[in-house]
């Protein structure tokens, strides 16, 4: 385990655009086969391939590993909602993202699923996001949606890397990115903001 000397992140700038996003751009996003994985970030449509099997099976394993005590309460404090890949419309633009998981603090968001007029997608920005790192999406993960999440005020993101076997937690102080914590291999770790209950990195790589 390496625990950094809070290491920052570049900055996110200061201004951010009002421009809405091109009427060709929005339909583009809507027209995208099933197939694939839309996003519009800063305004520029960006396509993926569903995630290929080691991104999928370390997403679905996180996912099972937190949602019963986090979300549920089960042997655990409870008190989030933990979603799978939930569509973020972020900001005025807005900036359309798609995280591989995403947490909200109970209080803030109540009601998930909403009433019979609900959209599909989530405007409040979530209190926490993983992404599982790949090739293809990696320099976005990193980059652009970084930027976005500070702008909005996400508390922590998670970076894993189902190949490498590493888990790099960031919290967000005053619009900068931290890297509070880099964990590695098959360690058992307390990650923030779940730092209530000790994860097993082990289970998080198992097939």
């Amino acid at each position: 385990m390496m625990k950094s000397s809070l290491m920052a992140t570049r900055r996110p700038p200061d201004s951010e655009s009002t421009e809405r996003n091109a009427p060709s751009v929005e339909a583009a996003f809507q027209a995208t086969p099933e197939e694939m994985v839309a996003q519009i970030l800063d305004g520029a449509l960006h396509l993926s391939p569903r995630p290929a099997r080691p991104h999928a099976n370390v997403a679905s394993n996180l996912a099972g590993i937190l949602m019963a005590p986090f979300k549920f309460g089960s042997g655990g404090p409870g008190g989030w909602v933990i979603l799978y890949e939930p569509e973020l419309h972020l900001g005025p633009r807005p900036d359309k993202l798609v995280p591989d998981l995403a947490g909200w603090r109970r209080e803030r968001l109540p009601r998930a699923v909403g009433g019979d007029d609900a959209p599909a997608h989530y405007a409040l920005a979530p209190d926490w996001t993983c992404e599982v790192l790949s090739e293809r999406t990696r320099r976005r993960d990193k980059g652009q949606k970084m930027r976005i999440y500070a702008r909005e005020g996400v508390r922590h993101v998670w970076h894993v890397d189902p190949l490498a076997h590493t888990l790099d937690v960031f919290r967000l102080i005053e619009r900068e990115w931290l890297l509070v914590h880099s964990f590695a291999g098959e360690e058992r770790v307390r990650a923030e903001p779940f730092d209530a209950l000790e994860l097993d990195l082990a289970l998080l790589w198992s097939e």
